[in-house]
């Protein structure tokens, strides 16, 4: 009787998954596509072009920009993994994904998002060398230090998923399909075990504090050196000039923690579904496509770069 009932929650599994998103606000979905389509494209065109001045300008060959590259390379994959089938749900009736489209999505969307916490940290780290060891920065930062913090980064976010992914997926559902969410996203299917999770809910909650908590306290001491060091600058250019350094990527830290925290670190049984739609649609599309602006408004080297791009591009026609 237990097999046949696990072969059958294994086959309804398998069946895939429907993905109720915004259904029941039919009138919201249009207006949704057009408004995630145009995210997207802002997303592609200023991360694109953020990886493409940091490999073309030889000024923007540092630790800052070559961190910047991958945050821009990490926003890209982020979006390219679940906005795609959010625009297919929006557009068609249709509002299915297959097991393994699902558990593909599951994976990249904890991995990346794991991944961007360390990243975050990382350039904090880098931001603290700049400004509170300027004479030492170059030694500081040199550049196989840099491709091993970038290195841990991405492998935390993928170890991360590695565990947590599976672990979702093998909760038992009893015939349910229908995920009130827009994307495999780990708090709505938690949300749809017919079991006690608390044992996955300590899992996670214990992993998170590595993934997420960690990388905002080492910010957090990061930026308090650097707020010392900054107050001791005597001249209002300096510490204007340290300001604009950092305060780009504490814009960035704000928006993207704002909303991982609440959306990971809370109960299921607290969890709101409606909150959580929209807070996942936030960090899903505006904070990736922010992301390039916030960086390149601020900054006169990117600014210059994109003009001496430009530039070469107008002669050599």
């Amino acid at each position: 009787m237990w097999l046949q009932v696990m072969e059958k929650e294994n086959t309804s599994s398998l069946e895939g998954f429907i993905l109720v998103g915004f259904s029941d606000r039919p009138h919201l979905e249009l207006i949704l596509f057009v408004v995630v389509l145009s995210f997207y494209l802002l997303t592609l065109l200023g991360n694109v072009t953020i990886i493409l001045l940091s490999a073309l300008d030889s000024r923007l060959h540092t630790p800052m920009y070559f961190f910047l590259a991958n945050l821009s390379f990490l926003d890209m994959c982020f979006t390219t993994g679940s906005i795609p089938q959010m625009l297919y749900n929006l557009w068609s009736p249709d509002k299915t994904i297959s097991y393994v489209g699902c558990a593909i999505q599951l994976y990249f969307v904890l991995a990346l998002g794991g991944v961007e916490c360390v990243l975050l940290a990382v350039m904090a780290y880098d931001r603290y060398a700049a400004v509170c060891k300027p004479l030492h920065y170059t030694v500081i930062m040199h550049p196989r230090l840099c491709g091993q913090l970038a290195s841990v980064a991405w492998l935390s976010g993928f170890g991360n998923s590695l565990i947590m992914a599976p672990q979702t997926l093998m909760l038992p559902r009893c015939g349910h399909r229908r995920v009130d969410h827009f994307l495999c996203e780990m708090p709505a299917l938690i949300g749809m075990a017919c079991v006690d999770t608390v044992a996955l809910e300590a899992l996670a909650f214990a992993l998170a504090i590595f993934i997420i908590l960690a990388p905002l306290i080492l910010i957090l001491i990061s930026y308090g050196y650097i707020a010392r060091a900054v107050l001791r600058i005597k001249s209002a250019a300096g510490r204007r000039k340290a300001f604009n350094t950092c305060s780009s990527h504490l814009i960035v830290v704000s928006l993207f923690y704002g909303t991982i925290i609440y959306m990971y670190l809370q109960p299921a049984n607290t969890y709101s579904q409606d909150q959580g739609k929209f807070l996942t649609l936030f960090y899903t599309i505006v904070t990736p496509s922010v992301n390039p602006l916030i960086y390149t408004l601020r900054n006169k080297d990117v600014k210059e770069a994109v003009k001496k791009v430009l530039g070469k591009g107008s002669i050599d026609v």
